[in-house]
């Protein structure tokens, strides 16, 4: 694995209206993000940090936070019925209170190189990108599954995204997202609930011989939505309420397949950190009136 480096620079970027909130224990306006308001399950013992994400005074959505990797474990968030479109005009934002104390969730703008220093020390900055040819910044709550602008705008900041290769990232998984977003806003009647993360392959990005970025093999998703059109065609209907895919992040052989949730969990039993009791959403995704009885027609 080829591995880059990017030339140190002090980068100072005004961004306004946003902010991060790092908790122990999610507050009830970032359990909404969550379905049953439940974080994925097998995942206790790993030392990452639970952001709740704000923008404009309001939370957002929901990552797990590896601040040693300087990439996110997987962003959680509902989805939006959308159009598709990208909102091109925003900076991309840091979140300040993974490296200090602060009572504000509002970002500022990085007024001195020891406060660079500070922010670097617990996640990625811009120039761990800047000279990465292969890879580029790949949002895992993408800004297309979103509506409003503000939502949209919330999904740009360095603790969402992950280096994906870019032959990745603009083909088959860019392919996928538009997939989702369209049987989401076709046949989704209620809040879907999407989580989407990575495995890690021991491989970093450096910049000045230092790790830097840990380089997903593959990224995931799964989603939720029990509130879902029991008339649409069967090719869609047997992907309810629940289904997930995976892809390896590679220039090459990297198709995104789909399958169940309970299979993209196996996968990742076998291939990442989490425990044998993982589980992506409560209950399997199966609604407390359904438990003991049919989930929909045939």
């Amino acid at each position: 694995m080829t591995v880059y480096r990017a030339d140190r620079a002090l980068i100072c970027l005004l961004i306004a209206m946003a902010g991060a909130e790092v908790q122990e224990n999610l507050s009830p306006g970032c359990k909404q993000f969550l379905y049953m308001g439940t974080l994925p399950r097998g995942l206790e013992e790993q030392s990452f940090k639970k952001i709740c994400q704000f923008y404009a005074g309001k939370p957002r959505f929901v990552t797990l936070y590896d601040t040693f990797s300087h990439i996110p474990v997987y962003s959680a968030y509902t989805f939006k019925r959308s159009d598709g479109s990208k909102r091109a005009d925003v900076p991309w934002m840091y979140e300040p209170q993974l490296s200090t104390v602060s009572d504000s969730r509002v970002m500022q703008q990085l007024p001195s190189e020891n406060v660079q220093r500070s922010l670097e020390a617990a996640q990625a900055v811009l120039d761990d990108y800047s000279e990465t040819v292969i890879f580029e910044r790949g949002q895992l709550n993408p800004d297309e599954h979103q509506a409003h602008p503000d939502d949209k705008a919330a999904t740009y900041t360095l603790t969402n995204v992950v280096p994906r290769a870019r032959e990745f990232n603009i083909g088959p998984w860019k392919k996928h997202e538009s997939t989702i977003r369209r049987r989401l806003n076709n046949y989704c009647r209620g809040t879907a609930y999407v989580i989407t993360g990575v495995t890690t392959s021991g491989h970093t990005i450096r910049r000045q011989n230092v790790n830097r970025l840990g380089i997903p093999s593959y990224v995931w998703s799964a989603y939720c939505c029990i509130d879902f059109d029991h008339n649409a065609p069967h090719s869609e209907r047997s992907k309810f309420p629940a289904f997930a895919a995976h892809g390896l992040n590679d220039s090459e052989n990297n198709k995104v397949q789909e399958m169940a949730v309970q299979q993209l969990e196996d996968f990742l039993k076998r291939v990442t950190y989490v425990g044998s009791s993982f589980q992506i959403f409560h209950d399997n995704c199966v609604p407390p009136s359904s438990a003991n009885g049919a989930l929909h027609l045939p």
